[in-house]
């Protein structure tokens, strides 16, 4: 067994930082919308995760944001616009998403 260490935490596993970062119900829902449609307004990512409140989008949005997994960028418009889409580094998720997609599918269509 071996210890990881960043500038705020130890890991045992890589799979602990992964889900450090992207783990809990509503970011890889988040972030698989933002694979899908690329740069999605505040309301269509609202409709995109049935069943998060405003405070927890808001939340896990700017959660995102810092971990630089999504951008944000806001328009000096009347009403506001605010566009969210994923960065380089969340684009290196695409693969681990579409692979959790695929499991999910794939437990879907078990015939139990």
């Amino acid at each position: 067994m071996y210890v990881l260490e960043d500038e705020e935490n130890k890991y045992i596993c890589p799979i602990e930082k992964t889900l450090d970062i992207i783990g809990g119900k509503w970011k890889p829902i988040i972030l698989w919308a933002l694979v899908k449609d690329e740069v999605l307004r505040y309301g269509e990512l609202k409709r995109a995760t049935t069943g998060i409140t405003d405070k927890m989008l808001s939340q896990q949005l700017k959660s995102l944001e810092e971990d630089d997994l999504i951008f944000r960028r806001q328009y000096d418009e009347i009403p506001p616009r605010v566009e969210y889409g994923l960065t380089k580094k969340g684009k290196t998720l695409i693969p681990l998403l579409e692979e959790m997609c695929n499991w999910g599918n794939n437990i879907l269509s078990m015939k139990k």
